[in-house]
């Protein structure tokens, strides 16, 4: 395992993280044991950085996380923790809530279902449109203070939000989708956050899964709504994914392990979230580590995959509109 440094203020973490929603339900039924072996063997492999948000499963990833973490060094991982989605019995989506007293309460729940006594890097998910990022941010730095938080970082929003809210606080990095298929970050964003000294934790590396071949499970499957995976955009989306995997191929790799080696690729700022449920996928995915891509091996993945040739949103349009990250790229 390689190691960096999350931003130019924050901790050394591994190359790749592992990303733990999809242990949750979030792609449909998941194996408790599995899940937990998952955790077992990307920390085996030298994985320090483990990716969760409180609303996985309303509490269920952070729990099963701690259950993984029992018996080993807490200082082996850095948790990284996302919050403020709002859900209702039925885990329906019912909004955001950046308040301090939400961002302090939120992160007291997230400490006794971890059974730590601080969080790694904690963020917000979403921008609160009724709450200024300041005063969120202000909130965690307050957290910062009193030693329940190390590191303050971002999650899908855009450059305007990333400058006020590092003129609050320092921040190390901003998780944002970025993939072959999900480029919008270089326009604007990515420039802002290498200026700021901001890292990138990239999760959909794989798109959701259509990078590498994988299937919408049904109804409690994300997938089961996305556009991309719709219609006539699956089956051109589709093509697209046939033709990096020839190319992956003839380089002796997975379409997986192009995918993800070409996110790693683009900086050493840039830490792909592995998002593996299970051993096979994971060990599969580490293996990406062992390539590195020449500019003509970059060359031919993004010809297989243009920029802009995905069909369809990265999210349903409804929740397009209100990502701070996708109304900041112009």
């Amino acid at each position: 395992m390689k190691y960096v440094s999350l931003g130019k203020t924050g901790p050394k973490v591994s190359a790749f993280g592992l990303g733990c929603m999809g242990m949750s339900g979030m792609y449909g039924p998941s194996d408790r044991a599995e899940s937990i072996a998952t955790i077992h063997a990307a920390m085996e492999a030298g994985v320090t950085l483990l990716d969760t948000g409180d609303f996985y499963g309303m509490g269920h990833n952070e729990l099963l996380i701690a259950e993984a973490l029992k018996g080993k060094d807490r200082d082996q991982v850095q948790l990284s923790v996302k919050f403020g989605a709002q859900r209702d019995p039925s885990a329906g989506w019912i909004g955001f809530d950046g308040r301090p007293s939400a961002v302090k309460t939120s992160l007291a729940y997230t400490l006794v279902r971890l059974g730590v006594d601080h969080i790694d890097v904690y963020r917000p998910a979403r921008l609160d449109p009724n709450v200024p990022i300041e005063d969120t941010i202000g909130a965690i730095a307050d957290m910062v203070k009193a030693g329940y938080v190390r590191h303050i970082g971002l999650s899908e929003v855009g450059p305007d939000t990333i400058r006020r809210a590092s003129a609050v606080h320092p921040i190390v990095d901003l998780q944002i989708e970025y993939s072959l298929m999900s480029r919008g970050i270089e326009q604007a964003i990515l420039p802002t956050t290498r200026e700021l000294g901001i890292g990138i934790t990239a999760y959909g590396v794989l798109s959701r899964g259509l990078l590498s071949g994988s299937q919408s499970s049904g109804a409690g499957d994300f997938r089961a709504h996305s556009p991309r995976f719709q219609g006539d955009n699956l089956a051109r989306n589709e093509a697209l994914a046939a033709a990096l995997q020839k190319v992956a191929a003839s380089k002796g790799m997975t379409a997986s392990q192009a995918a993800i080696a070409w996110v790693a690729a683009q900086g050493s700022d840039i830490v792909p979230v592995i998002g593996a449920r299970k051993r096979h996928q994971l060990d599969e995915s580490l293996k990406a580590l062992d390539f590195a891509l020449t500019a003509d091996d970059l060359a031919i993945l993004e010809a297989a995959v243009p920029k802009d040739s995905v069909a369809g949103g990265r999210y349903p349009e409804a929740q397009l509109a209100h990502l701070d990250s996708e109304k900041n790229h112009a």
